[in-house]
């Protein structure tokens, strides 16, 4: 079953920094556009804290000992290059001994405009038996990510359970996620949900694209 939480149907300060990302006379800031997507990263990465399993640790202080719940076993923090990155830093200044895995992909366009998903990298820890959790700022079809998670799982791995953290999804992409993993334990994490989609999978009213507005424009 996939559960969703729209962090930005709520007050909060994360809707500030997402105003920023789509705002056209702030984002080309590279360094603010990074820095934004790195914020977010780290309260995402606080809310989905709330959900884990913890246990408890006798800790001693200068003066005495106490007993603190803290986080039982560190999720695995998987990235889909380039754009992830800065999200994927903000994740990592809060789960700061997570393992890492980076994922790849990209879409190839033929000469009619149709494209498929190219995985052309995996680089990933052990996730058996982990808490997995997807960082990508943009989920707009869905079909790069499903393939990303039937690729990380293959035939024989099991998870405990999938996070996927988002700052914009279409709801094209959303309905594209239950339909493919209706029967998996996944919780998509998103600070909005656009409803409109272009004919080249652009979210709208979105931000552009994430990647080229953090690192330059691919050639």
């Amino acid at each position: 079953m996939i559960k969703i939480n729209n962090l930005g149907e709520s007050n909060s300060v994360i809707n500030n920094f997402i105003s920023e990302l789509r705002n056209v006379d702030v984002q080309n800031d590279r360094l603010r556009f990074r820095k934004n997507l790195e914020r977010i990263g780290e309260l995402f990465a606080y809310e989905i804290s709330k959900t884990l399993e913890y246990k408890t640790e006798t800790v001693v202080t200068p003066l005495g000992s106490i007993d603190m719940n803290v986080i039982a076993e560190q999720p695995v923090l998987a990235t889909i290059l380039r754009a992830g990155l800065p999200m994927h830093q903000g994740f990592l200044n809060i789960f700061d001994k997570a393992d890492s895995a980076f994922i790849a992909a990209h879409r190839k366009y033929d000469k009619n405009e149709n494209y498929a998903v190219n995985v052309e990298y995996y680089s990933s820890t052990n996730i058996d038996n982990k808490t997995l959790i997807i960082i990508d700022p943009m989920l707009s079809t869905g079909v790069s990510l499903v393939k990303c998670i039937n690729d990380l799982l293959g035939d024989d791995l099991q998870v405990k359970e999938i996070h996927v953290a988002n700052v914009l999804a279409s709801r094209d992409a959303v309905e594209y996620l239950k339909r493919s993993f209706g029967n998996k334990n996944i919780t998509l994490w998103v600070g909005a949900i656009d409803e409109e989609l272009t004919a080249r999978a652009y979210i709208v009213p979105g931000l552009g694209d994430a990647g080229d507005l953090a690192y330059g424009r691919k050639e």
